[in-house]
């Protein structure tokens, strides 16, 4: 009961107190907010602040990843790990709930792995074949 009472006069209150902030304002239109407290040569004063702070902003970012560099970088490759590999893992999914071509993609698999296996690594030339094409390869690629 008595909190019904008090809720009652708060709510009194505040009526109260918003009517006499409207009386200033004629009926039937908007009511006029009261003036701002803040002066304009401060609003001036806090748009240069802005704006010093935002022409120095690449200068923070350039120190600041000269000092953290390998930390960044590492983070920014991890970040990048993560989501392609998380992107990877949605396409699997995705080619796996497609019917009879995740085991048609698996038995294609183990079908080259039997032909690589037989063509490249069961005889001893054929190896050394293998071996001199990756040292080709390796030369293209590193220079």
């Amino acid at each position: 009961m008595d909190s019904e009472l008090q809720q009652a006069e708060y709510t009194d209150a505040k009526i109260k107190e918003g009517i006499k902030e409207l009386e200033g304002s004629e009926p039937g239109s908007l009511a006029m907010l009261p003036p701002a407290t803040q002066t304009e040569e401060e609003a001036q004063q806090f748009g240069r602040q802005i704006s010093t702070y935002l022409a120095e902003l690449p200068e923070y970012l350039g120190s600041f990843f000269n000092e953290y560099k390998l930390p960044v970088i590492s983070f920014a490759l991890l970040v990048v790990t993560v989501t392609l590999l998380r992107l990877m893992l949605a396409v699997l999914d995705a080619v796996n709930d497609i019917p009879l071509l995740g085991p048609l993609l698996e038995l294609t698999g183990i079908g080259y792995t039997i032909w690589f296996t037989s063509r490249y690594l069961l005889k001893g030339s054929t190896r050394q074949e293998l071996g001199a094409q990756l040292n080709s390869i390796k030369k293209e690629i590193i220079g």
